[in-house]
């Protein structure tokens, strides 16, 4: 095996020397006078995954024109392409002017969405939509974006698909870092693999781990939990029920906290 070396840390870190997977996105916003601005942004993450509020955060440079756009508008979507629109997604990356809709420089298409005024855009096949919630500004002319997800809009086609199948037929791009910030890589999705999660036993005494009264009912639901979790899910329920202001568990309050936080869908492989 290599031996390690250090490289050093310097601006644009995460696209030069190290190679870091990331999302590709095209970000459409309008200013207030409605005029569309496209661009391409793969600094994009889930920031809060639950059911109750749901964001997205985006890392943007405060003089740009979506950052601008989404102060001043307070909504923006983030469409996600395919393999095949990487040329497109690379020309909304162009230094266009302010106030230029760079879709009309594209073979793109502009629709409505369902519930932004920015327009999503057609050949995408995923989009985020949001509403601004918080910008937290960094150093070095960045910030932080926080956007509510007010909905999630995809081809009909891809709803009745299995994962794998999914993954196929939208056939998402990778960012992988770029030369001098002029020649940029990109990859796709070619073997997938599906891997079961294991887990391993359940925990004898889930009593002992708790700091609160839970009543027995509750107690016996969270029994069933594998061990690597339980006190994770313990502490969170706990949290909750002190700013509800609750000095004991009952187990109609769990079961209100695992529908925000755990899908049937995942509940059921604990039963």
């Amino acid at each position: 095996m290599d031996s390690k070396k250090s490289v050093g840390v310097k601006t644009f870190w995460y696209t030069d020397m190290l190679v870091m997977p990331k999302l590709v996105t095209i970000v459409t916003t309008i200013n207030g006078d409605g005029i569309v601005n496209a661009a391409p942004y793969s600094l994009g993450t889930p920031y809060n995954v639950v059911q109750k509020k749901p964001q997205m955060l985006l890392g943007m440079r405060k003089a740009s024109h979506s950052c601008k756009n989404v102060i001043e508008t307070k909504e923006f979507v983030i469409n996600l392409p395919s393999w095949e629109l990487m040329d497109e997604v690379m020309t909304t990356a162009q230094a266009f002017p302010k106030g230029e809709n760079e879709l009309l420089h594209t073979n793109l298409t502009s629709i409505p969405s369902m519930k932004v005024k920015p327009p999503s855009i057609k050949e995408c096949s995923q989009h985020i939509e949001c509403r601004l919630e918080n910008i937290i500004e960094l150093e070095a002319g960045m910030a932080f974006v926080i956007g509510n997800i007010v909905d999630i809009v995809v081809d009909e086609g891809l709803i009745a698909l299995g994962r794998n199948e999914r993954i196929r037929a939208i056939d998402p791009p990778i960012y992988l870092g770029d030369e001098k910030r002029k020649y940029f890589y990109f990859g796709n999705v070619g073997e997938t693999r599906m891997i079961e999660l294991k887990q391993p036993s359940k925990v004898k005494n889930s009593r002992a781990l708790t700091k609160m009264p839970w009543d027995e009912e509750a107690l016996q639901v969270i029994a069933k939990l594998p061990a690597g979790i339980v006190e994770m899910v313990i502490e969170l329920v706990e949290d909750e029920a002190q700013k509800n202001g609750l000095n004991e568990i009952s187990y109609d309050f769990y079961k209100g906290i695992e529908e925000q936080y755990a899908p049937k869908d995942v509940q059921e492989r604990f039963d």
